[in-house]
């Protein structure tokens, strides 16, 4: 069987939560490698409507085992309060563990994220305020707790006091705000411990030895390969790797062991925050998308911005990740267009450009050239074989293919499970 890796293709927000749960009913394990609370998938199955920000997409499934991997920063509330969340509503969280070497959200990652945030004033990241990129700075940094400190008194005790000598000259010196309580915070984070014990193992071993054993491994990406620290919009971007490359290093399984790459694409673009967007539409037609599509943040509940596929971006995304194969979400919202387009280059001083700039300053300077295609102006919610599809939908679908230079293999027609075209079966 099969390790998938399952990427946003875009700049987060494609619908991959769907995506995953439905594939997650032929999986043994979903792995979430990347990123922390700052991300978010809704799910809707037979049980409702789930909005996940740690847990993995596969925990609905009692025989799937889920892994929150060393890639991820874990904000022990968040996890805590999702986990009682699910169990609340009769999901088991049984099957959950969190790798011993994920490092922590602390509290101090949270007041360091809005005390950074307001002092870049009108230069500001726009980030979720969640902590995350403190965290992950931390990490680089090697002052970072990891969910394993939690299950050592004394280790815990000796990493906190030296992270908040640190800490707190930042705080009192530089921003003018009252230090931190290291009894307070040891207290605290001795809480964590025993609310997280039973779910923090080492999870590399337990993954390779599935796979070992041919189990069926998803790993599940967040955010999108646009906001990658490397390779997206810098600096407007995500504090970890979004790309399936990021799926070997959050997980702790090697590349030689991937078998194929999903990336999942909306059928138009969304972004939450400040950054380049080069197909953003700041006008009738964005907010009509955006009001079909109910598009807002997941996580934060900002307004999303709104633009067309961009077929550049596509083909940029698609190579970085190697993605044998694309997803196709949301095709039904755009049911009701006279016209839909597609961004098949750019336009920047008088030049052509079909690759993707690095450079922000670049790529907001940059124009799309928008290919008109028709309409279907039909209902495709209920359908479920590709030939039922209007024949403009179809060619829609092959535009987008020939621009990602990706087959689809998933075509999603609304948020449920069962909403699904599936052109070439993955698992």
């Amino acid at each position: 069987m099969p390790v998938t890796v399952i990427v946003g293709a875009q700049w987060g927000d494609e619908g991959k939560g769907k995506v995953i749960d439905m594939l997650a009913e032929r999986a043994d394990a979903v792995v979430r490698f990347s990123g922390g609370d700052n991300a978010g998938h809704t799910v809707m199955n037979p049980g409702g409507t789930f909005k996940l920000h740690l847990v993995p997409s596969g925990v609905f499934y009692p025989d799937c085992t889920c892994v929150i991997g060393n890639g991820v920063v874990v904000n022990p509330e968040i996890f805590v309060s999702e986990r009682q969340m699910l169990n609340s509503r009769n999901v088991s969280t049984d099957n959950v563990f969190i790798s011993d070497r994920a490092h922590l959200v602390m509290p101090y990652h949270l007041q360091l994220d809005a005390l950074e945030e307001a002092a870049r004033g009108n230069k500001s990241l726009g980030t979720t305020l969640r902590g995350i990129g403190p965290a992950f700075a931390d990490k680089v940094a090697r002052m970072g707790i990891r969910a394993g400190d939690l299950l050592d008194a004394d280790v815990l005790r000796t990493r906190l006091e030296y992270v908040l000598e640190y800490k707190n000259k930042i705080l009192t010196k530089l921003y003018g705000e009252a230090p931190i309580d290291i009894e307070k915070l040891y207290d605290l984070s001795c809480s964590y411990a025993e609310q997280l014990r039973a779910n923090i193992r080492e999870t590399s071993s337990l993954l390779n030895d599935m796979v070992d054993d041919g189990k069926a491994v998803i790993l599940e990406g967040a955010q999108g390969a646009l906001l990658d620290t490397d390779f997206g919009t810098y600096p407007y971007a995500t504090s970890s790797s979004p790309l399936s490359a990021g799926g070997c290093l959050g997980a702790g399984i090697g590349p030689t062991r991937i078998d194929q790459v999903l990336g999942v694409f909306k059928a138009y673009c969304s972004r939450v925050g400040a950054g380049p967007f080069p197909t953003e539409l700041v006008d009738a037609v964005g907010d009509r998308i955006r009001d079909l599509g109910h598009e807002y943040g997941t996580t934060t509940g900002r307004p999303r911005r709104i633009g067309w596929f961009d077929g550049v971006a596509a083909r940029f995304s698609a190579r970085i990740n190697g993605m044998t194969d694309m997803a196709v979400t949301r095709l039904d919202i755009l049911d009701s267009f006279d016209e839909v387009k597609v961004c098949t280059a750019y336009r920047l001083n008088g030049d052509t450009l079909t690759d993707f700039p690095a450079e922000p300053g670049l790529l907001n300077k940059c124009s799309p050239v928008y290919e008109t295609l028709p309409g279907w102006k039909q209902t495709t919610t209920g359908i479920t074989r590709l030939d039922k599809l209007p024949k403009e939908a179809r060619s829609f679908i092959n535009r987008l293919e020939e621009l990602s230079g990706c087959p689809a293999a998933y075509v999603c027609i609304g948020p449920v499970r069962d909403q699904t075209i599936e052109l070439r079966a993955l698992l």
